[in-house]
């Protein structure tokens, strides 16, 4: 009962984020660029401001994976990187933080590019 309990959620968390998102794209103008870049934003500040934290520890996957996930990610590992070197861990940090996410999307992305065939508009 208590996996039941760790995957729902997972998933109304993440839900709502990507539901927030959809409703962005159905109901605004912003396109798809602004909302992946003010979701990123958005994740920084609220760990900042140490919201997203909490959150992530409740909801696990649900609050890690989507791109809020990404940008508090990316904050903490400035964070603990200033914390450790210094001035020199405000370039290094976030990099750092989410490189293996960046390795996959990278790697993902070549795969598929290599398998499959751009559609003509």
């Amino acid at each position: 009962m208590q996996i039941f309990a760790t995957y729902l959620k997972c998933f109304l968390v993440g839900g709502a984020l990507c539901g927030i998102g959809q409703i962005l794209i159905d109901r605004t103008k912003l396109t798809p660029a602004r909302i992946l870049t003010a979701y990123v934003v958005a994740g920084v500040f609220l760990g900042a401001v140490g919201l997203y934290g909490p959150l992530a520890e409740f909801a696990g996957a649900g609050a890690s994976v989507p791109l809020t996930g990404f940008g508090y990610s990316l904050a903490n590992g400035v964070k603990k990187a200033v914390a450790e070197r210094g001035f020199t861990g405000i370039f290094t940090g976030g990099l750092t933080a989410t490189s293996a996410g960046i390795a996959a999307a990278v790697l993902f992305s070549l795969v598929f590019a290599l398998f499959t065939r751009p559609a003509e508009k």
